[in-house]
């Protein structure tokens, strides 16, 4: 099973890199999967005292187990790790990827600090 598991990821990431420049708006290392489309003017960025924040949604006529197998095997090669079901961390931050709907799926990703300091939060 991990060796299929395996193959699917590769064969899912070499797909991604084929699409040069196929990434979220906003953010330079997640990359979009094949069959989901950017939601346009959806997306939100900005810099915090705690880091930054984004938020962008994508949509597509894929299945939720296609685009959550897809990320779950792409983003740890890209030095995400993995921390819940759509759930990643890297480098003091946090990445968490919500499902909506079923035909099409919407994928919310939301990028923030891993970790809040409670008094910044507090002022």
């Amino acid at each position: 099973m991990r060796i299929l598991i395996i193959i699917v990821g590769l064969f899912l990431l070499s797909a991604a890199n084929g699409r040069a420049g196929q990434f979220l708006a906003g953010f330079e290392d997640v990359p979009l999967m094949p069959g989901i489309e950017m939601v346009v003017n959806s997306g939100v960025a900005f810099d915090s005292p705690v880091g930054r924040i984004i938020e962008a949604y994508a949509t597509g006529m894929v299945t939720r187990k296609a685009l959550q197998s897809y990320y779950q095997a792409a983003l740890p090669q890209l030095g995400w790790t993995r921390s819940g079901s759509l759930q990643f961390n890297r480098a003091g931050e946090r990445l968490t990827i919500e499902l909506r709907g079923t035909s099409p799926v919407t994928a919310r990703f939301a990028l923030g600090p891993a970790k809040t300091d409670k008094k910044i939060m507090q002022d």
